[in-house]
């Protein structure tokens, strides 16, 4: 089923005015694709040192220029979502202009890598996950935004679903903006290589099942076209997921809101596809957190 959301209130998930109990860890993780340590940041609601369940993961992916800390500094509410639903949030750096890409110039921006494989394979070996697409999801602001649905269609053995906040879903909808011909040289040079990457066109790669995903844009938003287009994309192809505008633009007072719904989302993948409880003794019984 398709869902189109035009505009809805969500007063009631709001949580200005309350204080949050989750934990916060930064870390460092090695980076063997660029032979570097990156830095992330992981949300633990505030139950997890009191028991030993197994948690589903959210990553939530920052914008062009941003880094790491950008979630909990400017939507510090995200601490609150992780109690609420009871996952665990992990930020990671996805570096100043990397767009979540693997660039074939740049070594040291190999980002598709780190955040699919690296990142992950760390936080699972860390923390009581669950280790399944079942208990994964992405999601991301802006250039964070097109590595949330690049990252779950090109990685569908690790994110069980994606999402996107104002994404920029094509990477040619300004080919001078962003330096993203410093990751992928001239578009006018490698237009192929612009065009495979773009999430616009992996609609081809999502399953006749579908991949659960979520896509949201502001009516005010630049990239709000390229947007409705990858909406229309998915409509004809017949692919299940859920689209959202609302009065808005590319802003952070859009993602703090924004963001809500995305959890929404991704709690109600995550209660629909609990692996079943052998499942989770299995996990329970080969995992060895490092505490």
């Amino acid at each position: 089923m398709i869902k189109v959301l035009v505009w809805i209130g969500l007063v009631f998930f709001w949580l200005p005015f309350r204080s949050y109990s989750a934990t916060l860890d930064t870390l460092l993780v090695h980076s063997p694709a660029m032979n570097q340590d990156i830095p992330a940041l992981v949300i633990l609601p505030e139950d997890y040192g009191s028991n030993q369940q197994l948690y589903p993961v959210i990553y939530l992916l920052h914008g062009h220029s941003g880094n790491y800390t950008d979630w909990t500094s400017k939507a510090p509410q995200v601490l609150g979502l992780a109690d609420q639903y009871q996952v665990i949030v992990v930020c990671p750096d996805g570096g100043y202009n990397s767009w979540y890409l693997d660039s074939p110039l740049d070594p040291g921006s190999q980002y598709e890598t780190h955040v699919a494989e690296e990142l992950v394979e760390y936080v699972d070996a860390r923390y009581r996950t669950i280790q399944s697409p079942r208990g994964r999801a992405i999601t991301g602001l802006s250039m964070g935004g097109h590595g949330g649905l690049f990252l779950s269609i090109r990685h569908q053995d690790i994110f069980g679903a994606g999402g996107s906040m104002s994404g920029g879903v094509n990477l040619t909808y300004d080919i001078h903006r962003w330096e993203i011909y410093l990751k992928l040289g001239k578009y006018e040079e490698n237009p192929l290589r612009w065009d495979s990457l773009s999430v616009v066109n992996l609609v081809d790669s999502i399953p006749a099942g579908g991949l659960p995903l979520i896509i949201d844009c502001g009516t005010e938003d630049f990239f709000l076209e390229v947007n409705r287009r990858l909406h229309q994309v998915l409509v004809e192809k017949e692919i299940p997921h859920d689209y959202i505008e609302r009065p808005g633009g590319h802003n952070w007072e859009y993602w703090q809101n924004a963001v809500l719904y995305q959890f929404l989302f991704f709690h109600e993948f995550f209660a629909q596809n609990y692996p079943l409880e052998e499942e989770v003794d299995s996990l329970q019984g080969n995992q060895r957190p490092i505490e």
